[in-house]
């Protein structure tokens, strides 16, 4: 199991001294969010500053920006990383794309699939020399000049992966994407009887097979070094727990578990505000639903029984000792 972790860019002064810290401490990959900060420049950071541990934006979101800045980013940051480059992808919510990013909605599974076809059609033309020709409902690319053409790459164009929740979505990282990367608000129940049936209705659709796919997340992962650090990292969770269970998008996995009523109770207090009152409406029977939690001499137990044998990779923090990231690498 590929174990990854996130690195912050608040500092990036200080971030080619962690990084090279963290791939010394056995992590197999580094990841960027787009919150605060733009997820590539951290990883060109990272892939000039080290020399084996891979990296990755989880996610990048997709619709602000077009498919052609994305493939250029992308291209560049696996030359410079020497083949070490993993695009991830997430469409956001609507909210965010037409207020924050004033970029115009439409449904988000169909257009994410022209997205990922788009992108390796681009990168085709440039591996190739073939003329670039892509059309589809939401995006066309018809014009590609040498002087616009990146040079080669050693090896192969990056993997394109996208982050999946809903069933369409799911249904497309199975049928055009090298990758699927789950959303924490998961149990290891809803891995097994919802997530990896529809990845393989979409693996199957493409002619494609189950190593042809890295799965990585689908659930919260709490640790520390000891008890109290674990009980923090539980609160955390427990917050988050509750502030995903009022989206209603979310509550296929409440529904699986019988919990659909505390769904629309979650809803309606996020409605009047009551955010703190939400976490507290979260049991530690509904936390170890969608958590693996122990200390670091616990934590490869807990990894194995919530993801063990369903995924292909999970995040954990950047303090994980050495040996706790080579035990869960082993299962």
């Amino acid at each position: 199991m590929r174990v990854s972790t996130s690195i912050t860019t608040d500092d990036l002064t200080g971030l080619a001294a962690r990084c090279v810290e963290l791939e010394a401490r056995g992590f197999d990959e580094l990841q960027t969010q787009e919150g605060r900060h733009d997820p590539f420049i951290p990883l060109a950071v990272a892939a000039a500053s080290t020399e084996r541990i891979g990296l990755a934006t989880n996610v990048a979101i997709s619709f602000p920006r077009s498919p052609m800045m994305a493939a250029v980013a992308s291209w560049d940051l696996q030359a410079l990383s020497g083949g070490r480059f993993a695009l991830g992808l997430g469409s956001q919510i609507r909210p965010h794309n037409e207020r924050r990013y004033s970029t115009p909605w439409s449904a988000p599974a169909p257009r994410m699939r022209e997205y990922v076809q788009s992108m390796k059609a681009i990168f085709h033309s440039w591996e190739s020399g073939d003329r670039l020709r892509f059309e589809g409902d939401h995006y066309t690319f018809s014009l590609m000049t040498p002087n616009f053409t990146p040079p080669p790459l050693d090896g192969p164009p990056p993997p394109i992966g996208i982050a999946a929740v809903g069933p369409y979505m799911l249904g497309v990282a199975g049928r055009v994407c090298d990758a699927a990367n789950l959303h924490a608000f998961c149990t290891r129940e809803y891995l097994e009887s919802v997530i990896l049936p529809k990845l393989d209705t979409g693996l199957a659709a493409s002619g494609r097979s189950r190593a042809d796919l890295r799965i990585t997340g689908g659930g919260f992962i709490a640790t520390g070094a000891d008890n109290e650090a674990v009980d923090i990292a539980v609160e955390w969770v427990r917050k988050r727990i509750g502030f995903y269970g009022s989206t209603p998008s979310y509550w296929p996995v409440l529904e699986l578990h019988d919990l659909l009523d505390l769904g629309h109770k979650l809803n309606a207090m996020s409605k009047a505000g009551e955010w703190d009152a939400m976490t507290n409406e979260i049991s530690d029977d509904i936390v170890d639903l969608f958590c693996a939690r122990g200390t670091y001499a616990e934590l490869p137990t807990a990894v194995r029984m919530h993801f063990g044998g369903l995924v292909d990779g999970v995040g954990v923090d950047n303090d994980v000792p050495g040996d706790v990231i080579e035990a869960i690498q082993s299962i």
